[in-house]
């Protein structure tokens, strides 16, 4: 399942793709890869109903990573079972792993969903976040996925977010420190809040395992600069996140 450590795409790839990657490419010498000795592998857990860009956005950004800037030389969805997982909106994916012949990973991404109310009582899928966890070197959660998180043991008096709807329910998780901002380290873990705020936390955690310059790589690649407009005044919402209504008023000043 793993390719060849350092790979890079030939350029007949990137010409066929029509884009100069090559221009991007970061010096090996400022990569994690190049001062480690081992491969390393990214595991995305999937189930049903969960939100589709809770795990598309970051992984774009992590294959990116892994594709062009000597990131993490495998990507992997994991599920329960063999066969598709129907997400939350319909999309179909086709996981490369199950539970039960998942290599150990070095990181591990949790995304959120309407799935996550009914797999926080699913034992396996807990069991797995459990164990996995204790080998990763960061795990992750986006949206709704730190339910998961915490049914899993890891949050306990850690900081933490989710969803702007789900912020009152993480809340009443009395051990559960939370933080209304667009994605929280705490140590090996982070947690983002909604659905596209795993594209910010992906971004993060690239800067923070292979250094500004990377990330600024896999930014510019995927020409991820989102526009800051508030469409409809909905910042104003009465259950809007603070850093949303703290960025707004930031920007008009």
């Amino acid at each position: 399942m793993q390719s060849p450590k350092g790979t890079v795409p030939d350029q007949k790839l990137l010409a066929d793709k029509n884009i100069n990657y090559e221009s991007l490419r970061i010096d090996h010498r400022f990569t994690m890869r190049e001062e480690t000795d081992f491969s390393m592998i990214f595991g995305f857990l999937v189930f049903p109903g969960l939100e589709e860009l809770d795990l598309i956005g970051p992984w774009e950004m992590i294959s990116f990573w892994s594709k062009f800037a000597r990131g993490p030389d495998s990507c992997l969805m994991v599920a329960e079972k063999p066969g598709p997982v129907i997400c939350a909106k319909g999309l179909s994916l086709n996981p490369h792993a199950t539970f039960a012949d998942c290599p150990p990973l070095d990181y591990l991404l949790v995304p959120g969903g309407e799935g996550t109310r009914r797999e926080v009582d699913n034992p396996a899928l807990i069991q797995f976040v459990s164990r996995q966890a204790k080998g990763c070197r960061s795990v992750l959660s986006v949206c709704t996925g730190s339910f998961i998180l915490h049914r899993a043991g890891l949050l306990h008096n850690r900081r933490a977010t989710t969803h702007w709807a789900s912020l009152q329910r993480l809340k009443e998780l009395s051990d559960v420190e939370v933080v209304e901002d667009r994605f929280v380290r705490d140590g090996n873990v982070w947690t983002a809040a909604g659905v596209s705020a795993g594209i910010d936390l992906a971004l993060a955690f690239i800067e923070s395992e292979a250094g500004e310059k990377t990330a600024g790589m896999v930014q510019l690649g995927t020409e991820y600069y989102p526009s800051c407009k508030s469409y409809g005044g909905m910042h104003n919402h009465p259950q809007a996140p603070a850093y949303v209504k703290k960025n707004h008023i930031v920007k008009k000043e």
